[in-house]
């Protein structure tokens, strides 16, 4: 009897020891690491696979403008944009004392390649052309576009886009403002295209243009504190064909997309994103709208 039982013994120990071999020798589930894209990655507050490990890296344009910022200082937590970036940052579980900017000209934000942004916030109109080279959140701002000119230039009579299709009109290169004169106003004279809204300005103030394109608080803000010998003409008329959102960009292929967007929607639904709206943009409420 105790021959038999360790008989029997002995042959389980054989088959649990052919059981193992075959198992070492089959393919078996490889699991992703950790960093690879791709990976399912939880959106732990502080915790995220962030450019700089413990810091929250944003990026935007310098100069940075008012409204949006405030004496050309992204950090000081002051303007629109300034505000949103570190009511993210708190939504994703960055303190201020965590978010690193860093300086990046408009049109490389989203531009195709790599980016050593976490994110990116600069008055980015979200676009089916731009989503091709990188991601976007949720939109943060519905924004609309405005007509800037000189109270003495004749575009500064203007009630509809056909009234503009004669003078000479600017824009900043890249922007959703420039696509506006293009495809909405379609005017007989080739829109000025300036680097920078500072060179927009300029020429608008020494008459080389009779009025320039640029979002509604911004035209705002030129007329009020800059150039205010000029006004606003009106803005342009709002359909499905032409809605707009500017939207915080992110690397195309960035792990972080979901949580940004989570935080953006959190900020609209607990109304902290109107709050905020209504603290730094409250100037810009109203303008006629050009027909």
């Amino acid at each position: 009897m105790h021959f038999l039982n360790r008989s029997l013994a002995t042959a389980l120990c054989s088959v649990v020891a052919l059981c193992a071999a075959l198992t070492s020798c089959s393919p078996q589930p490889e699991e992703k690491a950790s960093g690879e894209k791709g990976a399912t990655k939880s959106c732990v507050p502080g915790g995220l696979a962030t450019e700089v490990p413990g810091k929250l890296t944003v990026g935007t344009d310098k100069p940075a403008y008012a409204p949006w910022f405030a004496d050309d200082k992204p950090s000081n937590g002051k303007g629109f944009e300034s505000a949103v970036a570190y009511a993210v940052a708190d939504r994703l579980g960055y303190g201020r004392d965590a978010v690193v900017w860093q300086n990046v000209p408009f049109n490389s934000s989203f531009a195709p390649g790599a980016k050593k942004f976490d994110f990116d916030i600069n008055q980015v109109s979200i676009s089916e052309a731009r989503k091709k080279a990188v991601a976007f959140s949720s939109g943060y701002y519905d924004v609309r576009q405005a007509v800037v000119a000189l109270k003495s230039s004749k575009a500064a009579k203007a009630k509809s886009t056909a009234d503009l299709k004669g003078v000479k009109l600017g824009a900043q290169v890249g922007t959703t403002s420039l696509d506006f004169i293009n495809d909405l106003v379609k005017p007989t004279q080739r829109p000025a295209v300036y680097q920078k809204n500072d060179f927009a300005k300029l020429a608008l103030k020494s008459g080389q243009v009779d009025a320039i394109v640029v979002d509604l608080p911004t035209a705002f803000y030129i007329t009020g504190a800059e150039v205010p010998e000029a006004k606003v003409v009106g803005q342009f008329p709002n359909s499905p064909d032409n809605s707009e959102q500017f939207g915080l960009v992110l690397d195309r292929e960035s792990e972080l997309t979901s949580c940004v967007s989570g935080a953006v929607d959190a900020l609209r639904k607990d109304g902290t994103l109107a709050a905020l709206e209504k603290k730094w943009l409250s100037e810009a409420v109203d303008a006629p709208v050009l027909t």
